[in-house]
């Protein structure tokens, strides 16, 4: 069975002091527990400390009703078991629609009906065993966004067997609506990390905020912008750890151009998605398609 390990954590203003060592104050509140499936922690420095942690804890368990795989009752398991889900949330809608964006800007690298691939790989690996040819065709002829219909009354997928999954791009837009809930509520300066990570204003020093990436990408200066890493090594189905898990929905084969991909960009669900995408995809498809986000790659 695969698994990520994160660790999910919101810091605002002089609120990374105890995070980093520093001295705190007064204002400063902490709450630790679980969110989007991991360890999580959240601190803030700010008058109306406790009534902003509530509100984001209460944000992020509201999304994870729409997103997450992992809940029976989920806007997403009920619409992989049914094939159609009626009044979906405006949150879904949304991100289905930067969903179809990102699929067609990466000419189908991204796209969040590989999930009966997914599947198979999970299950056939779990039990000893590799996804044989046949299989994986039959599992590719439920794969494809032109699979998915959506409205703001209705999503629905075409035939029986289409499954989607929203985990390669649900994380970074779960961290852009946290932040801008933090921002309406007069936190100027914030850092979310829920496994991408969205920045607003200056870290406590007075910079932006630096963040090391993974592996030997470098660091990167975040100032109201956001980034993402993927790599498909990072969780593998094998014990080994050779079969990555980031599939190729254009061919049904695990992909890597890439060991490590970072995207910086104006949000963290673009950067989310296009990080996925790009580990799959030659550079000079990257270049063509990065729009204006920064790529690094390793």
């Amino acid at each position: 069975m695969t698994t990520r390990r994160r660790f999910l954590s919101i810091v605002a203003g002089a609120a990374v002091a105890p995070v980093i060592g520093l001295s705190s104050t007064n204002n400063v509140s902490q709450w630790r527990g679980i969110a989007l499936g991991a360890d999580a922690r959240i601190v803030l420095d700010h008058p109306n400390a406790d009534r902003l942690i509530e509100m984001a804890v209460s944000e992020i368990h509201r999304l994870e009703s729409i997103f997450s795989l992992y809940q029976a009752d989920s806007q997403i398991s009920r619409l992989n078991r049914d094939g159609r889900l009626v009044q979906p949330a405006f949150e879904m809608i949304e991100l289905l629609s930067i969903s179809s964006r990102l699929n067609a800007r990466t000419d189908g690298a991204f796209d969040p009906t590989v999930q009966a691939l997914w599947s198979l790989y999970a299950e056939e690996f779990t039990a000893g065993n590799q996804p044989v040819d046949e299989r994986i065709s039959q599992a590719m002829a439920v794969t494809g966004w032109g699979h998915v219909k959506y409205t703001p009354q209705e999503i629905s997928f075409d035939r029986t067997g289409v499954m989607m999954t929203l985990n390669g791009i649900a994380q970074g837009f779960i961290a852009d609506k946290v932040t801008e809930l933090l921002r309406q509520n007069g936190v100027t300066d914030v850092m979310v990390n829920t496994g991408e990570i969205a920045a607003l204003g200056v870290a406590p020093n007075g910079d932006a905020w630096d963040i090391k990436l993974n592996g030997d990408l470098g660091r990167v200066s975040l100032h109201g912008a956001a980034v993402a890493t993927s790599a498909p090594l990072g969780t593998s189905f094998d014990e080994g750890g050779a079969v990555g898990h980031i599939l190729d929905p254009r061919t049904g084969y695990p992909g890597g151009v890439w060991s490590g991909v970072s995207v910086v960009s104006k949000s963290a669900a673009e950067a989310d998605g296009l990080s996925t995408a790009f580990c799959l995809m030659p550079e000079s498809e990257i270049l063509a398609a990065k729009g204006d986000s920064d790529v690094y790659l390793l």
